[in-house]
């Protein structure tokens, strides 16, 4: 497990290696934009694997995260403290916020550019309509969500309580897929998982590998059955 003092970065600045996990690849992409914007190897604390845990938490899109730490570290080389280094990712939290507030705001207005709400969810219920191999718990509740979605395509806006929807729903769906699926199936996801995080267990908390994990078994049982994740996060 990592301290509070920083650790080597995964990757050297410039030269961004590839996370096996698709869940994980969020978290190393964070850390490595930074290290590299910093121009120091060593990162991060604790308390800075967390603060990436929250913005995934919160649907933040990676490419918003990015923007904020850019927009943090731009202001901070122009300030009167640049000779001073920037010591935590917590010092581009209030950047990272106010890109999400633009994000959410732009997406709710139909602004975001090549992201589009209403497409997105008519889309995830064309990819319910369209999966393949569901059972009989999945393909019921495939089929009631997919006409959720588009019920819900054809009324207001709102980013914000339009994620924490549909994170609800597709809560409900994989319980439905792992009900159909059987244990047998899931353990071999699981294992896949596993595997793929192993070179992270040194160095990321064990509260934040546990998201990663969870994520990624949702992750990879959708994939089984040609779903998606439900969340505007990954448009």
């Amino acid at each position: 497990m990592p301290g509070s003092e920083a650790t080597p970065a995964m990757a050297s600045p410039g030269e961004p290696s590839r996370a096996a996990d698709p869940e994980a690849a969020y978290y190393q992409a964070v850390e490595e934009f930074f290290v590299s914007r910093r121009g120091d190897p060593l990162f991060i604390s604790n308390a800075d694997w967390l603060l990436v845990r929250r913005w995934r938490s919160e649907g933040i899109p990676l490419r918003i995260v990015l923007r904020g730490i850019g927009d943090a570290l731009d202001s901070h080389a122009h300030s009167w403290s640049r000779e001073r280094k920037v010591g935590s990712l917590a010092y581009c939290a209030g950047e990272v916020e106010a890109a999400r507030d633009r994000w959410q705001r732009a997406l709710s207005l139909g602004e975001e550019e090549g992201v589009d709400a209403r497409t997105a969810l008519r889309d995830f219920a064309s990819g319910l309509e369209a999966a393949r191999h569901l059972g009989p718990r999945g393909g019921a509740a495939a089929k009631a969500l997919a006409a959720a979605l588009r019920d819900r395509a054809s009324g207001t806006m709102d980013a914000a309580e339009l994620e924490g929807w549909l994170s609800g729903q597709e809560a409900a769906l994989v319980d439905a897929l792992k009900a159909d699926a059987g244990a047998a199936s899931l353990t071999e996801i699981e294992a896949a998982v596993d595997g793929d995080l192993a070179p992270y267990r040194e160095r990321i908390p064990v509260r934040v590998l546990s998201r990663v994990r969870r994520d990624s078994v949702v992750h990879r049982l959708l994939e089984r059955h040609g779903l998606v994740r439900l969340s505007l996060f990954h448009l």
